[in-house]
């Protein structure tokens, strides 16, 4: 592969972070000393002015990360009242016991993975008008103390008209013997339809998170900060306990009443300045206290020379800047440029030199083994793309066994020689049909009503081959019909039951064919009451290495390699079997027109 000779100028470190270290503590010692050469003399109001915003900011950032955080607090909430399987559970008076317990176990399972993931939720749960109720992973007990559908946060969710709603901090008492301090937040669940309440969703967040946001933010070493909800009460203060107590008060009315950002004030003998930003999604207000003499340090720099030197500092920073930053940033360019060739699909010429242990030079050389890496999966794309076809063409090849071929032609003569034409007439018929079908190439999807087709033709036969050991019937709901499933995905399933399980019973076998719908799959099962399999067979049953005497391997796994092929790694076959009890292989598939392509 051809390198890139480029030319770029020498740096003293390797690692570029200490160069950039290096030349921009060249430029912060030069621009202190020039600033130290100065008198600077800035006014008090000038430098309160500037604090004031620079406060304010600080409680802007504070809002802004609180709303952020209330923001996916909300998104989760949303993901959650919209679950079908919530509604359906919470709406479902009717629902039989096994339904019941499937919803309640998925709507267990989406929770635990939200309290997996997030550590600052420390309940989430649903209650329905008609009582039924699920909490956090469902192991814990609820206060038999409590009325549910009085606690502030249903009654208000319900009132909403769909909108979240929030409470001050509070200890959560809904759980018995487990009193922890949560900021709450509900949401009505209601029907799709007609908007019928359902029931309420509850999330208790951990009233550390919203302290933490608050917490982050220095305000000087008397400085602080503190949360208000919609009503004036504190959600959150440093010295909550005290606030609580009574021993501590805050100008709460004052900050309330205050039709600007910020007001200054006195209080203990000292000058504070308080600042305010009260959110519009929340409606929380976050209120930040510094203290004025932390602020302004220096009364006496004016402000004529402050803006003088900070434009000095400024233009040397620039023309500095100007001169080192073309050289350090023309090998992140050159990078940029190679990597727009390979957007454009062009692998050709693109590598790029090897600058050594730098950071830039690693940076390379991990381009070059992406796009080495690149050209390796499309080549791999390929090969997987040609040994699909190759296990397709082999599957359409293997479905109609010759000994099975030559033994119903064997069967018609006989029948023939017999003078039983009615009987040759249904076989030799059925047998078109199965050839027809078989060797048919011309589409790699058939409907399933085509596919039940050919496995009814091929039963036909065997039927009338094995009279006296083997019957069949075919249960498919009308409704799945239309959709389409791999071509000759049934057959060798129904195959291998016979030659492998009814086979070698002593009285008459049976083989079913159920096929159903399932949420968004679709369920085909192959039933026999055959000989069975033990448990040391079916977990080699797709074993490419241990195949089992008492299954069609490769036929087996040929089926399941496609189905997954073409639906993914959820799909494909399932067994289950016992000795003397019989098999059932069930396939299962997404619903569709098709298969799901590959990305």
């Amino acid at each position: 592969m051809n390198r890139k000779k480029n030319n770029f100028l020498p740096l003293p470190f390797k690692r570029i972070r200490m160069n950039m270290i290096f030349f921009f503590s060249v430029l912060i010692l030069f621009a202190l000393f020039v600033y130290l050469g100065i008198s600077i003399q800035v006014t008090e109001e000038a430098v309160l002015e500037n604090s004031t915003e620079y406060t304010k900011q600080l409680i802007g950032q504070v809002n802004n990360d609180i709303d952020v955080y209330i923001s996916y607090m909300e998104n989760i909430s949303t993901m959650v009242v919209s679950n079908m399987d919530i509604r359906e559970y919470l709406n479902g008076n009717k629902l039989d016991y096994n339904r019941e317990e499937i919803l309640r176990n998925r709507v267990l399972s989406q929770f635990e993975t939200i309290l997996n993931m997030r550590e600052d939720i420390y309940n989430i749960g649903i209650y329905g008008e008609n009582d039924k109720m699920i909490l956090n992973r469902g192991n814990q007990i609820i206060n038999p103390n409590v009325d549910v559908k009085k606690m502030d946060w249903y009654v208000k969710a319900v009132r909403s008209d769909g909108r979240r709603v929030l409470s001050s901090s509070h200890v959560q008492n809904l759980i018995y013997d487990d009193y922890k301090w949560v900021v709450t937040l509900s949401k009505a669940i209601r029907t799709k339809d007609t908007g019928e309440v359902l029931g309420a969703l509850l999330v208790d967040l951990n009233y550390s998170s919203i302290t933490n946001l608050c917490q982050n933010i220095n305000m000087g070493n008397k400085g602080y900060i503190f949360l208000l909800d919609e009503k004036g009460e504190v959600i959150y203060h440093p010295k909550q306990q005290l606030i609580y107590t009574g021993l501590k008060r805050e100008k709460i009315s004052e900050i309330r009443a205050c039709e600007d950002d910020h007001f200054i004030t006195t209080v203990d003998d000292e000058t504070k300045l308080y600042s305010m930003s009260t959110s519009e999604k929340t409606g929380w207000t976050v209120v930040g206290v510094a203290n004025i003499d932390e602020l302004v340090t220096n009364k006496e720099k004016t402000q004529k020379t402050y803006f003088l030197s900070v434009l000095l500092l400024l233009l040397a920073a620039v023309i500095v800047a100007f001169i080192f930053s073309d050289q350090l940033t023309k090998p992140i360019t050159e990078l940029r440029k190679s990597m727009k060739e390979v957007e454009k699909g062009n692998f050709e010429g693109i590598a790029l030199q090897d600058l050594g242990d730098s950071e830039i030079g690693m940076l390379y050389r991990s381009f070059n083994i992406m796009t080495d890496e690149i050209q390796n999966l499309m080549h791999d794309k390929m090969k997987h793309q040609k040994q699909k076809y190759k296990l397709e063409l082999r599957a359409l090849q293997s479905q109609i066994n010759p000994h099975f071929l030559y033994n119903t032609l064997d069967s018609i003569v006989w029948m023939a020689e017999g003078g039983n034409n009615k009987e040759v007439v249904i076989m030799t018929s059925s047998l078109a049909k199965l050839l027809r079908q078989s060797i048919s190439n011309e589409e790699e999807f058939v409907t399933i009503d085509k596919e039940v087709g050919y496995v009814r033709s091929y039963l036909t036969i065997q039927k009338m081959r094995y009279r006296d050991q083997l019957n069949f019937e075919i249960d498919v709901d009308p409704s799945i019909h239309w959709y389409q499933i791999v071509k000759l995905t049934l057959q060798p399933l129904v195959e291998n039951a016979i030659y492998h399980g009814i086979k070698y019973r002593e009285t008459k076998g049976t083989i079913k064919i159920l096929g159903y719908e399932a949420g968004d799959d679709i369920i085909l099962q192959v039933i026999d009451n055959g000989v069975g399999m033990d448990e040391e067979t079916l977990n080699h049953l797709f074993d490419k290495k241990e195949k089992s005497e008492k299954s069609n391997g490769v036929a087996i796994e040929n089926v399941n390699r496609r189905l997954k092929l073409y639906y993914g790694e959820d799909y494909g076959l399932f067994y289950e079997s016992r000795i003397n009890a019989g098999t059932t292989v069930s396939i299962v598939i997404p619903k569709g027109e098709g298969a799901i392509q590959d990305e």
